[in-house]
């Protein structure tokens, strides 16, 4: 990629100098991978438990999805003692034949969940107390071979999971060393197949721990991500209040992460949606799906939060006329199918 760039511009260097270089056609438009995190309203069964679920979803959308989003956590604790996950290679197996590309959010936790776990704290991570676990785990993701977006520990500069430093006995630094820490594992073992995405809560009024501090660094980042829903009047998400657009909700994050952060990263949307309350949810999402090519033209994958949480109303199917909406706007060609069933390239680059 480098290379064609360079060669681009000593090419239309010497267009300037001389008669024409190669090919004068203009480069392809940027696109954008595409899917969600499908929650269980549909079948019953969450995805890619059930296959039969992204069926449905595409189903709605009128379109195949490139993106097939799965979350895990470290352990289920309900019970003593803790049950530690393995890596989900056929749930991984099962998107890649579907010829979506796996979105995996992994955290460093248990379930049940709360903002306070104290065997899961920043410190115990770094310590090496979970290092056979995350060694097996690694060794499973350089098996299973294929390539894969890991959004790992994702909202971190927020206050309602125990790896963020502003709650659960964490202290400033810790994240970063956290992130490494597991990250070095990885490598460690070889398993190159991994995308590694960095997904922030968008905060425009500044009422979460600042990015700059929990930014591991460009050789530990591959993607850098947003989160950000559109609560409007039913409630008030955690930095905002109120009917707000897109472009309101993420304009500030995303100039941050592109300008400031992380200016040569690709960026993914990791988690958004909207209510129906308060304003038109057909129309935001006709809106959002509009402004991100032409607004946000680093967002290159979207994964929509198909789910009922919260108490909140996400899902696309809560009414006809959002369902008619996101159909057509999905409809871009900015918004590419499932054609990656022979993705074999780590790390995943934008489509």
């Amino acid at each position: 990629m480098r290379l064609r760039r360079v060669a681009a511009s000593i090419c239309g260097l010497l267009v300037l100098l001389a008669a024409g270089c190669g090919d004068s056609s203009s480069p392809d438009p940027p696109r954008a991978y595409w899917g969600a995190w499908i929650g269980d309203q549909l079948t019953g069964t969450e995805a890619p438990w059930d296959m039969k679920a992204v069926s449905a979803f595409e189903g709605i959308a009128g379109k195949r999805a490139s993106i097939v989003h799965l979350a895990a956590p470290f352990a289920d604790c309900s019970q003593s003692p803790c049950s530690f996950y393995d890596f989900p290679a056929a749930a991984m197996e099962n998107i890649r034949d579907h010829g979506s590309i796996p979105f995996f959010s992994w955290s460093s936790q248990s379930i049940p969940s709360a903002p306070d776990e104290p065997n899961f704290e920043l410190a115990d991570v770094i310590s090496g107390r979970y290092d056979s676990f995350i060694r097996t785990f690694a060794e499973a993701a350089k098996g299973w071979g294929h390539p894969f977006f890991l959004r790992y520990d994702w909202e971190m500069n927020g206050n309602w999971f125990p790896w963020a430093e502003s709650g659960n006995d964490n202290r400033p630094g810790q994240f970063v060393a956290a992130w490494r820490h597991v990250h070095d594992i990885f490598t460690d073992v070889g398993a190159g197949n991994v995308t590694w995405v960095w997904c922030p809560y968008v905060d425009g009024a500044h009422k979460l721990t600042p990015l700059a501090g929990l930014y591991p660094g460009d050789s530990y980042v591959d993607w850098t991500c947003l989160d950000g829903y559109n609560w409007g009047t039913r409630r008030s998400g955690p930095t905002t209040k109120g009917w707000q657009s897109f472009g309101d909700i993420f304009g500030s994050a995303y100039r941050e992460l592109t300008e400031t952060i992380a200016p040569s990263k690709p960026v993914a949307i990791g988690e958004v949606g909207s209510t129906e309350q308060g304003g038109s949810k057909a129309a935001w999402l006709a809106d959002m799906l509009a402004t991100l090519p032409r607004r946000f033209p680093r967002v290159r994958a979207l994964v929509y939060f198909e789910k009922y949480d919260d108490g909140m109303d996400w899902p696309i199917e809560t009414s006809d006329s959002a369902k008619a909406t996101f159909a057509k706007g999905i409809a871009a060609p900015y918004y590419v199918p499932n054609d990656y069933s022979g993705l074999d390239t780590s790390l995943i680059p934008p489509p």
